[in-house]
């Protein structure tokens, strides 16, 4: 097991339920975030003003509610936390990558964005970080590009005394059918966690990787590293059934984004108060009660 210092503890608590699991808002994206908006006019004419008006909605009426939120430092941040939107209660996780990645021989590469360091993202208020790799395990080993990415990053947070969550994606290579990568998926998200976990990774944010087995599994090679499922799009209910079978078989919590809040982002400031205070929010508590096991038949 990967050993929190004093300082990451201390963020780790915080972005828990008073049980100890993880619970996290997921609302660092932007591309993704317009695209749910249903502007008339389409995703592109949505502005960064706008899309900063939103977000500072889903802060009011929904992750205030958390114990932590997971926000971007391109539209909301520091904004959101100098304007007093977010709560003293709820925990700010930083998030690293910016929109896309590189590809390179095959291979998905996130990108920074502009500027961020450990030390920016505590001058932003966080708590803690979030950083995305997309890893083909089977491609990528110990001695690969993402691993000593993974490395220096874990390295320079743990020395800036800040909370890192690294967040592990896969995806279907080009010459790969859309059923191999199904067959694999289990094995490639299991394997990814288990070189997080060798670069030094403290908690994992990873899909959810199929079944109960393939959970028990990715808590095998985890070691003790708290993981926490994300909700990679799907709805509300599907995602509560994968939250309960991952924390069934040894997962920490859930990090959720647009099963939480995809239905819930209007146009106007009126529309999303009241969606959100009426949709999403309940979404959350159900989502709460599932990640501390208290649900009931």
């Amino acid at each position: 097991m990967n050993e929190l210092t004093t300082l990451e503890r201390r963020a780790m608590a915080s972005i828990c339920t008073a049980a100890g699991n993880m619970l996290i808002v997921a609302a660092d994206q932007r591309n993704g975030m317009k695209a749910v908006m249903n502007c008339p006019d389409g995703p592109g004419a949505i502005t960064k003003e706008e899309l900063a008006d939103a977000k500072a909605d889903l802060v009011r009426y929904l992750g205030n509610h958390a114990p932590a939120i997971l926000l971007d430092p391109e539209i909301a941040l520091p904004a959101l936390v100098d304007d007093g939107t977010l709560g003293r209660d709820t925990a700010l996780v930083v998030g690293l990558d910016a929109s896309g990645f590189e590809e390179v021989d095959g291979l998905h590469y996130t990108k920074f964005v502009a500027g961020m360091t450990p030390r920016t993202a505590r001058d932003m208020g966080g708590d803690a970080a979030k950083m995305l790799w997309y890893v083909r395990s089977d491609r990528q080993g110990p001695d690969s590009r993402v691993a000593d990415e993974m490395r220096e990053l874990i390295t320079a947070c743990t020395q800036e005394g800040l909370l890192l969550i690294v967040e592990l994606l896969t995806y279907r290579l080009e010459d790969e059918s859309p059923s191999e990568y199904e067959s694999a998926f289990p094995t490639l998200v299991t394997d990814a966690a288990a070189l997080a976990v060798a670069c030094g990774a403290k908690v994992l944010k990873l899909p959810y990787p199929g079944s109960a087995e393939a959970c028990a599994a990715v808590t095998k090679v985890a070691d003790g590293v708290p993981w926490a499922v994300l909700s990679a799009g799907v709805d509300h209910t599907t995602f509560i059934e994968q939250v309960a079978t991952a924390v069934a078989n040894g997962a920490s919590g859930a990090m959720a984004g647009r099963s939480l809040w995809k239905d819930s982002l209007a146009m106007t400031h009126d529309g999303r108060r009241s969606l959100l205070t009426d949709r999403a929010l309940p979404r959350l508590r159900e989502l709460a009660a599932t990640v501390d096991g208290s649900t009931t038949s």
